[in-house]
């Protein structure tokens, strides 16, 4: 049939051509981490993986450069490559060791001042508390500080610990 003669035809065609190639590259987009967009999948291996039809939006697939494959380590380091004099390292261990105690002092001072403050969780109230509930909130508050200090004063106490002996 010629569709010069059928105009109608001509256009069903035209038409029903452009759908039939966009039916047939169904885009998906698949959960996960990352975020996968697919037109290589089928419909049923789609809902196995709980991807998404997309729909009605252009999709632009743009390739992305191959990743470099990383170097392999030397099997052994070049001598003197890297390394550090151990008396340079003996000063840059006892700065750091100095620098972790301060820190540590204060953060045991600030503690010490929290607990003050705290009073075995009965703290003065203050003008601005006449609702309890404000004055327990600013209590919990002052408990959870507590808890973070301990955890900070853990913390560097394990630093300290992991440069060994002075």
């Amino acid at each position: 049939m010629d569709t010069k003669r059928c105009p109608l035809l001509a256009t069903v065609l035209a038409l029903a051509l452009p759908a039939a190639a966009m039916a047939q590259n169904a885009v998906y987009k698949c959960p996960g981490p990352p975020v996968l967009y697919t037109d290589q999948l089928s419909s049923q291996e789609a809902r196995d993986k709980g991807c998404v039809l997309i729909e009605g939006a252009p999709v632009t697939v743009i390739q992305s450069p191959p990743r470099p494959k990383p170097s392999p380590a030397p099997a052994v380091a070049r001598s003197g490559e890297g390394r550090v004099d151990p008396a340079d390292q003996r000063a840059r261990d006892s700065d750091a060791r100095r620098i972790l105690a301060d820190e540590l002092k204060r953060e045991e001072e600030r503690l010490a001042q929290l607990q003050r403050d705290y009073n075995n969780g009965e703290p003065e109230r203050r003008g601005d508390e006449r609702n309890y509930a404000k004055y327990q909130e600013r209590v919990a508050e002052m408990k959870s500080a507590i808890q973070r200090k301990e955890a900070d004063i853990a913390a560097l106490k394990r630093e300290i610990g992991k440069l060994g002996p002075q």
